[in-house]
């Protein structure tokens, strides 16, 4: 006979055997065991004539919590917060998870100038996805397909610019950008047979600036 005492990412649960005690938990937790710390609070005891003051096992399970589920609830918090009844989809990229956000609203109020909301809110969803993590993942955010019509826009741009770099011999020396925005300009160009990248300033202003290759 096994008893157990439940809240919501961890159980205390008793058994005749410590190994009866974690099958009630795990059970309860709805989960697999590589899924839960174990911790044993008190070991089973035989007692008088193998029955009389004996003792049950009793062992605690922590659910070990799951980024990507720590993710959507951070963001479901954060849409409720903002009154937007949004859809998360998530996409398992491999390196990376990749939440999608849609609803019934304009989508600007998430991404923000430039993205500069979307990546706000990428940074905090990783910080709470992983702070108790024991294999953290990296989350990335979209919100109305920013992301792809971004890396169209700055793919465009790079090569505008490169292509006048190009005719002219003189560098260039793009707006300020986030880091994944520079990301995709610098890799974009990396194999350019004209013109080289390079970063330059100090953040928040940190600029790309598009050279011609000596």
């Amino acid at each position: 006979m096994t008893k157990s005492e439940k809240s919501a990412k961890n159980v205390v649960a008793t058994g005749r055997t410590i190994e009866e005690a974690v099958r009630a938990g795990l059970e309860l937790l709805n989960a697999d065991r590589e899924r839960v710390r174990i911790k044993v609070l008190e070991e089973p005891t035989k007692g008088f004539l193998g029955f009389i003051g004996s003792k049950s096992a009793k062992v605690e399970l922590e659910l070990i919590p799951d980024p990507v589920e720590e993710a959507l609830d951070f963001l479901r918090e954060v849409l409720d917060a903002i009154g937007i009844e949004g859809t998360l989809d998530v996409e398992d990229c491999g390196r990376e998870i990749l939440i999608r956000i849609g609803g019934n609203r304009d989508m600007g109020l998430i991404i923000g100038r430039r993205g500069q909301a979307l990546d706000a809110l990428q940074f905090l969803t990783n910080l709470a996805a992983n702070r108790k993590a024991t294999s953290p993942k990296r989350i990335v955010l979209d919100a109305a397909h920013f992301r792809e019509r971004r890396r169209e826009a700055l793919v465009r741009l790079s090569e505008r610019v490169a292509e006048r770099v190009r005719k002219t011999r003189k560098e260039i020396v793009l707006e300020p950008m986030s880091p994944a925005d520079r990301k995709i300009v610098h890799t974009h160009l990396q194999h350019h047979p004209a013109v080289r990248t390079y970063s330059t300033g100090e953040e928040p202003n940190r600029r790309v600036v598009i050279s011609p290759k000596i």
